[in-house]
C-alpha cells in the first residue's frame, strides 16, 4: 500500500473474501469509481484487462461493469467496444475517448493551468471567489464538449439493439436532485444525457434534466453503483467483483496541513457509499456460508480493489496530457500485478 508518495505498488489485490472453485470461467463485475481526471487511473486498468482478455477468456466472463462520473465515462466505453467490435476496439474508444478529453490546444493548456491552480489554493483554505455555474454565461461548454466526444465514439441510438439476454450489464450512477433518490441507468437508458448526469458537478455544472427530473453528479449517491450489478438472475451473478478504486482506502500516515486534511476528507467522503455496498456483500456472504440462504439467486461474490494512491485530490480537474498518460500508465502497471496475483 502506497503511503502517499505515488509508489505503483499493487493494492489490495487480495480477495475480502473467498468462494469455492467452479466449473466454467469466473462471472466477473467490474465498479469504476468516479474522481474526474483520476479515472484516467481507471482506463489505464481497463486497458490492461482488456489487452489480456482475449487470453483469460476461458477463465473470466464478464457479466456487468458499472461507473460513476468519469467512471461511467469509462464503463460506457468498454461495454460498448465490447459488443460492437470486442476487447481491441474497446481499448481504441478509451484510448480516442481520454485524448479528446486531454487539454491539448493553447486555450485549454491555459484553462486548464488556471482551474489546477485554483483548485490547490482552494484545498488550501485560501479565500477564493466563486460563482453559481447558473450565473456563468456559456457555462454549458464543457458539458456540450463532452457530449460531442461520447457521441464521436458512442452510436447512443444503437444502444438498445446490442447483445441481447446473454450481453454484460451496465450501470451509470447519478442522483436526483429533488428527491434525493439514489438512481442508477441500465443499458437502453444509458444515454448521452444520463453520463453527463453522472458527471454533473454541482459547483462546476448545472444540473441535467432528464424526462423532467434533474440530475447531478452520480458521487452523491453510489459511487460506483454496486447493487446494480449484484440484483441480476442468479446465473448472472459475478462470482468476483473487481472495484476500480479512485480514493484511497487507507493512509498511513495522519493529515495535518489543511491542504492534507482536505484531501483525506475528499477521499473518504468518496468511499462512503462503495464501503456500504461491500460491506452488504460481506454480509450476504456470511449468512450464505452460515447457511441461512439455500436459493440460486443468492451466491458468494469475492471482491477485490485495484487501487489509486499517492495523488491530491485537488489534480481531480487537471487534464494535461502528460499527467492522464502517467495515470493511466499506473493503472495498467497495477492491473498488470491484480492479474499476475489472480494465476
Amino acid at each position: 500500500m502506497s503511503d502517499g508518495n505515488g509508489d505503483a505498488s499493487q493494492s489490495d489485490a487480495t480477495p475480502e473474501s473467498t468462494t469455492a472453485d467452479s466449473n466454467g470461467p469466473r462471472q466477473i463485475a467490474i465498479a469504476c469509481q468516479g474522481g474526474g481526471s483520476h479515472t484516467a487511473f481507471a482506463a489505464g486498468v481497463l486497458r490492461e484487462l482488456l489487452a489480456n482478455w482475449t487470453a483469460d477468456e476461458e477463465r473470466f466472463e464478464l457479466v456487468g461493469i458499472s461507473g460513476t462520473s468519469g467512471g461511467a465515462v469509462n464503463a460506457l466505453g468498454v461495454w460498448y467496444g465490447l459488443l460492437t467490435g470486442g476487447p481491441s476496439t474497446a481499448v481504441e474508444i478509451l484510448d480516442g475517448i481520454w485524448s479528446d478529453l486531454a487539454a491539448t490546444d493553447a486555450f485549454d493548456r491555459l484553462l486548464n493551468d488556471w482551474v489546477r491552480t485554483y483548485t490547490r489554493l482552494d484545498s488550501m483554505g485560501v479565500g477564493l471567489p466563486s460563482v453559481s455555474p447558473y450565473c456563468v454565461p456559456y457555462d454549458d461548454a464543457a458539458q456540450r464538449r463532452l457530449a460531442e466526444i461520447l457521441e464521436r465514439y458512442i452510436d447512443f441510438d444503437a444502444i438498445p439493439e446490442l447483445g441481447g439476454a446473454e450481453r454484460p450489464e451496465l450501470v451509470v450512477g447519478a442522483v436526483n436532485l429533488e428527491r434525493g433518490d439514489f438512481e442508477t441507468f441500465t443499458a437502453e437508458d444509458v444515454t448521452v444525457d444520463a453520463v453527463l448526469a453522472s458527471a454533473a458537478l454541482p459547483t462546476l455544472f448545472e444540473a441535467v434534466e432528464i424526462d423532467g427530473q434533474r440530475y447531478w453528479d452520480g458521487l452523491f449517491s453510489q459511487n460506483p453503483p454496486v447493487h446494480d450489478l449484484m440484483s441480476v438472475p442468479g446465473e448472472r451473478t459475478p462470482d468476483e467483483l473487481w472495484v476500480v478504486q479512485i480514493n484511497p482506502q487507507r493512509r498511513s500516515e495522519t493529515p495535518t496541513t489543511l491542504a492534507e486534511i482536505a484531501d483525506r476528507r475528499n477521499e473518504l467522503g468518496g468511499n462512503i457509499s462503495l464501503n456500504q455496498e461491500l460491506r452488504f456483500i460481506e454480509r450476504i456472504n456470511e449468512w450464505i456460508e452460515a447457511g441461512h440462504f439455500d436459493h440460486p439467486d443468492y451466491t458468494v461474490t469475492t471482491t477485490h480493489r485495484i487501487e489509486l494512491t499517492g495523488y491530491h485530490h485537488a489534480t481531480k480537474l487537471d487534464r494535461d496530457p502528460d499527467f492522464l498518460e502517467e495515470l493511466m500508465a499506473l493503472g495498467e502497471q497495477r492491473a498488470a500485478a491484480f492479474l499476475a496475483d489472480r494465476n
